[in-house]
């Protein structure tokens, strides 16, 4: 009996949640498992109902679970990042899921900017999820407190590279500090080499801005270069304009890539373009030797929330990567290969992806898909 926390969130998250469970359902019973679920009903409506986003006695109880299953988070009544820190980026920082790990990858029958192009793209981020930009350093001064020192950083700069610069009255400034630490760094590079060495893959691509940020992303580069060294994994080193570039024009080139917080996660959005779309992106916050937390990439969506139109796809291909992280590698090659199915047939496709089929006819065509298989 593995024990799975649920958290369905708000917008479209509890329909796709529903669907994923489904799915799930069906893995018990075809390959003999047994999970043990309890929701929690954390997000908007909880927030306006007691004031809280999260409480310590929810996140003691959240860990007592294998793995926890998320399905968006975010409401138009509620200030944007009161939930999104207060909840899914509390538990990332609590749970120490340092790793946020997203195929991207093609399916048969979706249409994308590189379909019909006869292209195998099939590649892992490898995002670390826990330092960079993310980690809250930062503030913004503002004119009465700083003015004296504004100035003088004003005369600094045009002393320097001997300009003028009018910035009136204006004395405002805002700052936001990335951190590297060799720490983190290593024991995420580590993740990615390993998960290249388990799937026999050829090639770790490190993501870095190491020319213009020398002091963070040069700590960075010199972890991959020492990790690198004990795997025999090819290694080469892009920054991430380059990775941009050949995401686009030649993305069947990438195999694993292992990339700074922000970076990932602007990569990634553009992974899911390449895909088809959101609805079909998964991710998992993987903690290896604790508890992790999986969710589509996707957002809430409170414009499409209740009209069973939201794509289900992406929780399920995560709830796919929670049985691979849980142990149950056929279990997930199972969810993956039946969605592949569903897909590829294109009878049964959400309205995002150019179908007419409901949030739930998705999940009863996977769940079929893999019963059959």
């Amino acid at each position: 009996m593995q024990k799975i926390g649920v958290i369905p969130g708000d917008g479209i998250g509890p329909e796709v949640i529903a669907e994923a469970r489904k799915v799930l359902a069906a893995v018990e019973e075809k390959e003999s498992l047994s999970f043990e679920f309890e929701e929690f009903p954390l997000g908007a409506n909880h927030y306006l109902n007691t004031g809280e986003t999260i409480s310590e006695e929810t996140i003691q109880r959240l860990s007592r679970k294998d793995a926890l299953l998320l399905g968006a988070m975010g409401d138009p009544r509620v200030k944007p990042g009161v939930l999104e820190k207060g909840v899914l980026l509390r538990l990332r920082f609590h749970f120490d899921q340092y790793v946020n790990l997203r195929p991207v990858q093609l399916f048969d029958g979706v249409a994308s900017a590189l379909s019909g192009k006869d292209r195998k793209v099939d590649m892992y981020f490898v995002r670390e999820n826990t330092e960079d930009f993310y980690v809250g350093l930062g503030g913004r001064v503002h004119s009465g407190l700083s003015k004296v020192s504004f100035q003088l950083a004003r005369r600094a700069y045009e002393a320097k590279f001997d300009v003028g610069i009018d910035l009136k009255d204006e004395a405002e400034m805002a700052f936001q500090i990335g951190t590297v630490t060799r720490h983190g760094a290593k024991r995420v590079v580590e993740y990615a080499f390993q998960l290249a060495k388990n799937k026999g893959l050829d090639l770790v691509t490190s993501v870095d801005k190491a020319n213009v940020l020398t002091d963070m992303y040069g700590l960075w580069r010199e972890v991959v270069e020492e990790v690198s060294a004990k795997y025999g994994i090819k290694t080469e080193y892009l920054y991430v304009d380059a990775v941009a570039l050949h995401m686009v024009r030649t993305p069947e080139r990438f195999k694993v890539l292992v990339t700074p917080n922000l970076f990932g996660d602007i990569l990634t959005d553009l992974g899911a373009a390449i895909q088809g779309g959101l609805g079909l992106a998964s991710s998992g916050n993987i903690n290896p030797s604790g508890v992790s937390m999986f969710e589509p990439v996707h957002g809430s969506a409170p414009d499409i929330a209740g009209k069973g139109m939201a794509n289900p796809i992406g929780a399920i291909l995560s709830s796919a990567l929670m049985m691979e992280t849980l142990g149950h590698p056929k279990a997930a090659s199972a969810i993956v290969s039946a969605v592949r199915t569903v897909l590829k047939n294109g009878r049964q496709r959400t309205p995002d992806i150019g179908g007419s089929a409901t949030t739930s006819r998705v999940g009863d065509a996977v769940t079929e898909a893999l019963m059959e298989s």
